[in-house]
């Protein structure tokens, strides 16, 4: 072990309760903020990448039973799970005429199933950007606070070290810089914390962005398939 190493951990095996309370606050906001950002870093990734690997294969099916028996094993993408929300609507708009969806032309959904389609879809894309939003607001949280909460175990030291300063009348460098020293390792570890948090917040709120908006698209890409179908069968 290092001189350094030693010195820190002595350090934090001396300074006072508050700051030592400060510091396993911080540390629990460290270890949430890392678990977070590994589980959705992965859940985001996955999501990214099978939504675009089902919406290349949407539009290379020839229709929609297809398209839903592909969405059915991309079950990470948020834009396939979107899809089987509209395609089962769709479905259930087209079953009084006896017939299946089957084909890309939904011509059995009229436009009262058209409105029951819009509202699945957007239920879907708000339910989608919930589950790709959830514990990311912790990482806005940790960033916020852990600064001022090292930042108050700073302070709470240095005023422990001026009252003992006052205490034994003393204000040589050997008394002062240890306590002072011991306070500015809640900062540090504040501002640790911190970094990496606000750093993982602005991109995973990025991320979730581009496929709400991807999202967003596709259902209107979906929309506009039927409403041709619809006009089509209306004008037969």
């Amino acid at each position: 072990m290092t001189p350094e190493t030693s010195g820190i951990f002595h350090m934090l095996s001396n300074a006072g309760l508050v700051v030592k309370l400060v510091l396993l606050l911080l540390l629990f906001f460290s270890i949430t903020s890392w678990a977070i950002i590994f589980i959705k870093y992965r859940y985001v990734k996955k999501a990214y990448g099978e939504s675009v690997d089902f919406t290349d294969l949407f539009w290379q099916c020839r229709n929609l039973s297809d398209a839903f028996s592909k969405a059915k094993v991309l079950k990470q993408s948020p834009v396939a799970r979107v899809f089987v929300a509209g395609y089962l609507e769709i479905k259930r708009a087209s079953e009084p005429s006896g017939e299946g969806v089957g084909e890309k032309r939904a011509t059995d959904t009229n436009f009262m199933g058209l409105g029951n389609v819009k509202r699945a879809l957007r239920r879907s894309i708000n339910l989608e950007v919930r589950r790709l939003s959830q514990l990311v607001p912790f990482l806005a949280t940790a960033g916020n606070t852990a600064p001022f909460i090292g930042l108050f175990g700073t302070v709470w030291g240095i005023m422990n070290t001026f009252h003992g300063i006052g205490t034994t009348g003393s204000a040589s460098l050997a008394v002062v810089a240890p306590g002072i020293s011991e306070a500015l390792v809640a900062t540090a570890a504040g501002l640790a914390v911190a970094i990496p948090a606000v750093i993982a917040y602005n991109y995973f709120t990025d991320r979730i962005r581009v496929l709400d908006s991807e999202l967003q698209s596709f259902a209107a890409d979906l929309l506009n398939i039927i409403e041709r179908d619809i006009h089509k069968q209306r004008g037969v």
